[in-house]
């Protein structure tokens, strides 16, 4: 069982950092080569708590605070992000993507769709289904325990 368990950790291991290996490199070839990957994921973490403060896209991330400015700052220096004041109450300030965090964003988002039907379209709708299950056990590990 032990072995098992460090079978699939190794394999965890590789597949994601195959991944930010492929990103990395596909980021680097593009027009976006300007960012890191970190910043790349930022970008996605803005778009997915859009209008949201920098601190709170950082508690969803499990980021402190500090990291999450220092890196929408570069952002917004790059022309990807931006700041603006809440219509409601002037004091807070959100973050939003601009245009060309909007492209990148979904340009992203197009690399990880392809990925997944290249995964799983070999795949029989047993496979699939076991697939989804143990991707939600993952999940909910995560969840569990950040």
């Amino acid at each position: 069982m032990a072995d098992e368990y460090q079978e699939i950790n190794e394999s965890l291991i590789r597949i994601y950092n195959g991944i930010l290996w492929i990103e990395e490199k596909k980021l680097r070839e593009s027009t976006f080569n300007d960012l890191t990957i970190k910043e790349m994921h930022a970008i996605d973490a803005i778009s997915m708590y859009d209008h949201q403060t920098s601190s709170q896209v950082a508690k969803k991330l499990h980021l402190s605070p500090g990291t999450m400015t220092a890196t929408a700052n570069r952002l917004i220096a790059k022309g990807y992000a931006e700041r603006f004041h809440d219509e409601e109450d002037r004091r807070i300030i959100r973050l939003g993507l601009t245009h060309k965090g909007r492209v990148l964003y979904r340009a992203h988002r197009a690399f990880h769709n392809m990925m997944v039907k290249s995964f799983l379209k070999d795949m029989d709708e047993n496979e699939q289904k076991v697939i989804h299950k143990a991707l939600r056990n993952l999940e909910d590990f995560v969840e569990d325990h950040s």
